[in-house]
Protein backbone atom coordinates (compact mmCIF):
# COMPACT_ATOMS: atom_id res chain seq x y z
CA UNK A 1 0.00 0.00 0.00
CA UNK A 2 2.90 2.32 0.77
CA UNK A 3 4.27 1.74 -2.74
CA UNK A 4 0.93 2.65 -4.26
CA UNK A 5 0.70 5.98 -2.43
CA UNK A 6 4.30 7.02 -3.09
CA UNK A 7 4.05 6.30 -6.81
CA UNK A 8 1.03 8.55 -7.28
CA UNK A 9 2.81 11.91 -7.36
CA UNK A 10 1.41 14.86 -9.29
CA UNK A 11 4.41 15.62 -11.49
CA UNK A 12 3.13 16.49 -15.01
CA UNK A 13 6.29 15.43 -16.90
CA UNK A 14 6.95 12.26 -14.92
CA UNK A 15 6.33 9.02 -16.82
CA UNK A 16 5.67 7.22 -13.52
CA UNK A 17 7.68 4.11 -12.68
CA UNK A 18 10.52 3.54 -15.17
CA UNK A 19 11.65 -0.02 -15.57
CA UNK A 20 14.80 0.87 -17.55
CA UNK A 21 15.49 4.62 -17.17
CA UNK A 22 18.61 4.48 -19.37
CA UNK A 23 16.37 3.62 -22.32
CA UNK A 24 14.28 6.75 -21.77
CA UNK A 25 16.94 9.21 -20.71
CA UNK A 26 20.27 8.43 -22.25
CA UNK A 27 23.33 10.08 -20.85
CA UNK A 28 24.73 12.71 -23.20
CA UNK A 29 28.10 11.61 -24.52
CA UNK A 30 30.76 13.91 -25.84
CA UNK A 31 32.71 12.78 -28.87
CA UNK A 32 36.33 11.94 -28.15
CA UNK A 33 35.51 11.69 -24.43
CA UNK A 34 36.50 9.05 -21.90
CA UNK A 35 33.89 7.54 -19.61
CA UNK A 36 34.23 5.15 -16.68
CA UNK A 37 31.34 2.72 -16.29
CA UNK A 38 29.89 1.50 -12.98
CA UNK A 39 32.00 -1.67 -13.31
CA UNK A 40 35.19 0.36 -13.69
CA UNK A 41 35.67 -0.13 -17.44
CA UNK A 42 36.98 2.88 -19.40
CA UNK A 43 35.19 3.66 -22.66
CA UNK A 44 36.75 5.84 -25.35
CA UNK A 45 34.09 7.32 -27.57
CA UNK A 46 35.13 7.66 -31.25
CA UNK A 47 38.83 7.25 -30.74
CA UNK A 48 41.16 9.81 -32.21
CA UNK A 49 43.22 8.69 -35.20
CA UNK A 50 46.88 7.92 -34.69
CA UNK A 51 49.08 11.00 -35.05
CA UNK A 52 50.38 11.35 -38.61
CA UNK A 53 47.88 8.90 -40.10
CA UNK A 54 46.08 9.73 -43.35
CA UNK A 55 42.46 8.77 -43.91
CA UNK A 56 41.75 6.26 -46.66
CA UNK A 57 41.37 7.88 -50.12
CA UNK A 58 42.66 11.22 -48.81
CA UNK A 59 46.06 12.69 -49.37
CA UNK A 60 46.62 16.31 -48.36
CA UNK A 61 46.82 18.50 -51.45
CA UNK A 62 49.05 21.06 -49.76
CA UNK A 63 51.91 19.64 -47.70
CA UNK A 64 52.41 20.77 -44.12
CA UNK A 65 54.43 23.96 -43.83
CA UNK A 66 53.41 25.45 -47.19
CA UNK A 67 52.09 29.01 -46.91
CA UNK A 68 51.07 31.50 -49.56
CA UNK A 69 54.58 32.99 -49.54
CA UNK A 70 56.29 29.69 -50.40
CA UNK A 71 53.43 28.19 -52.46
CA UNK A 72 55.63 28.59 -55.57
CA UNK A 73 57.06 25.21 -54.55
CA UNK A 74 53.76 23.52 -55.50
CA UNK A 75 53.77 22.10 -59.04
CA UNK A 76 50.77 20.93 -61.01
CA UNK A 77 50.68 17.11 -61.01
CA UNK A 78 48.18 17.09 -63.89
CA UNK A 79 49.98 17.42 -67.20
CA UNK A 80 48.61 20.11 -69.48
CA UNK A 81 46.23 18.91 -72.14
CA UNK A 82 43.39 20.63 -74.00
CA UNK A 83 40.96 18.26 -72.23
CA UNK A 84 42.23 19.24 -68.77
CA UNK A 85 42.03 22.92 -69.70
CA UNK A 86 38.48 22.44 -71.02
CA UNK A 87 37.45 20.75 -67.77
CA UNK A 88 39.00 23.67 -65.91
CA UNK A 89 36.95 26.06 -68.03
CA UNK A 90 33.75 24.23 -67.07
CA UNK A 91 34.69 24.44 -63.38
CA UNK A 92 35.56 28.14 -63.83
CA UNK A 93 32.09 28.70 -65.30
CA UNK A 94 30.46 27.11 -62.26
CA UNK A 95 32.56 28.54 -59.42
CA UNK A 96 34.52 31.60 -60.57
CA UNK A 97 32.81 33.49 -63.39
CA UNK A 98 30.35 35.27 -61.09
CA UNK A 99 33.19 37.23 -59.43
CA UNK A 100 36.13 37.06 -61.84
CA UNK A 101 34.12 37.49 -65.07
CA UNK A 102 34.20 35.42 -68.25
CA UNK A 103 37.59 36.71 -69.38
CA UNK A 104 39.11 36.94 -65.89
CA UNK A 105 39.08 40.74 -65.83
CA UNK A 106 37.39 40.95 -62.40
CA UNK A 107 34.15 42.17 -63.94
CA UNK A 108 31.74 39.42 -62.87
CA UNK A 109 28.17 40.24 -61.89
CA UNK A 110 28.91 39.82 -58.17
CA UNK A 111 32.10 41.89 -58.24
CA UNK A 112 30.12 45.16 -58.07
CA UNK A 113 28.85 44.12 -54.62
CA UNK A 114 32.34 43.36 -53.29
CA UNK A 115 34.49 45.92 -51.42
CA UNK A 116 36.79 45.88 -54.43
CA UNK A 117 36.69 43.93 -57.69
CA UNK A 118 38.96 40.90 -58.02
CA UNK A 119 42.22 41.72 -59.79
CA UNK A 120 42.46 40.82 -63.47
CA UNK A 121 44.36 37.67 -64.42
CA UNK A 122 46.12 39.43 -67.30
CA UNK A 123 46.94 42.42 -65.08
CA UNK A 124 47.95 42.24 -61.43
CA UNK A 125 47.79 38.43 -61.34
CA UNK A 126 49.60 37.86 -64.65
CA UNK A 127 52.77 36.49 -63.07
CA UNK A 128 51.11 34.50 -60.29
CA UNK A 129 52.63 31.00 -60.16
CA UNK A 130 50.56 27.83 -60.48
CA UNK A 131 51.32 27.00 -56.85
CA UNK A 132 49.98 30.32 -55.59
CA UNK A 133 46.89 30.00 -57.79
CA UNK A 134 46.25 26.53 -56.35
CA UNK A 135 46.87 27.74 -52.79
CA UNK A 136 44.46 30.66 -53.28
CA UNK A 137 41.75 28.42 -54.70
CA UNK A 138 42.18 25.94 -51.86
CA UNK A 139 42.41 28.33 -48.88
CA UNK A 140 40.99 31.57 -50.24
CA UNK A 141 42.73 34.95 -50.36
CA UNK A 142 41.42 38.37 -49.41
CA UNK A 143 37.66 38.46 -49.99
CA UNK A 144 37.76 35.23 -52.00
CA UNK A 145 36.45 32.29 -50.05
CA UNK A 146 38.18 28.92 -49.81
CA UNK A 147 37.10 26.36 -52.42
CA UNK A 148 39.11 23.46 -50.98
CA UNK A 149 35.99 21.76 -49.65
CA UNK A 150 33.97 22.41 -52.81
CA UNK A 151 36.45 21.06 -55.35
CA UNK A 152 38.75 18.08 -55.09
CA UNK A 153 42.48 18.51 -55.75
CA UNK A 154 42.29 17.33 -59.38
CA UNK A 155 39.51 19.81 -60.16
CA UNK A 156 41.50 22.63 -58.56
CA UNK A 157 44.62 21.76 -60.59
CA UNK A 158 42.53 21.67 -63.81
CA UNK A 159 41.16 25.06 -62.85
CA UNK A 160 44.76 26.27 -62.53
CA UNK A 161 45.33 25.27 -66.19
CA UNK A 162 42.39 27.42 -67.28
CA UNK A 163 43.41 30.37 -65.08
CA UNK A 164 46.86 30.22 -66.70
CA UNK A 165 45.14 30.50 -70.07
CA UNK A 166 43.39 33.64 -68.81
CA UNK A 167 46.78 34.93 -67.62
CA UNK A 168 48.12 34.53 -71.14
CA UNK A 169 50.55 31.75 -70.24
CA UNK A 170 48.98 29.30 -72.71
CA UNK A 171 48.25 31.73 -75.57
CA UNK A 172 51.61 31.47 -77.34
CA UNK A 173 53.48 28.17 -77.36
CA UNK A 174 57.12 28.40 -76.30
CA UNK A 175 58.30 26.98 -79.63
CA UNK A 176 56.72 29.87 -81.57
CA UNK A 177 58.48 32.50 -79.46
CA UNK A 178 61.80 30.68 -79.92
CA UNK A 179 61.25 30.56 -83.66
CA UNK A 180 60.66 34.33 -83.88
CA UNK A 181 63.82 34.98 -81.87
CA UNK A 182 65.84 32.83 -84.30
CA UNK A 183 64.33 34.62 -87.28
CA UNK A 184 65.14 38.04 -85.79
CA UNK A 185 68.74 36.98 -85.11
CA UNK A 186 69.09 35.71 -88.68
CA UNK A 187 67.85 39.06 -90.06
CA UNK A 188 70.36 40.92 -87.88
CA UNK A 189 73.16 38.74 -89.19
CA UNK A 190 72.04 39.32 -92.79
CA UNK A 191 72.19 43.13 -92.36
CA UNK A 192 75.87 43.02 -91.40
Amino acid sequence: MLTGFTSCEEVPNSPGFEFAPDMYRTRALRYYGEYVTATGDTLNMARKPVAGSIARHFLPSIPKGITYENADLLKNPIAFSPEAEKEGEVIYGKFCVHCHGEAGKGDGKVSAKLPGPPPAYDGTLKNLSEGKIFYSITNGKGTMGAHGLLLNADERWKLVHFVQKLQGVRNAPASDSLATNKVDSVKVVAKK
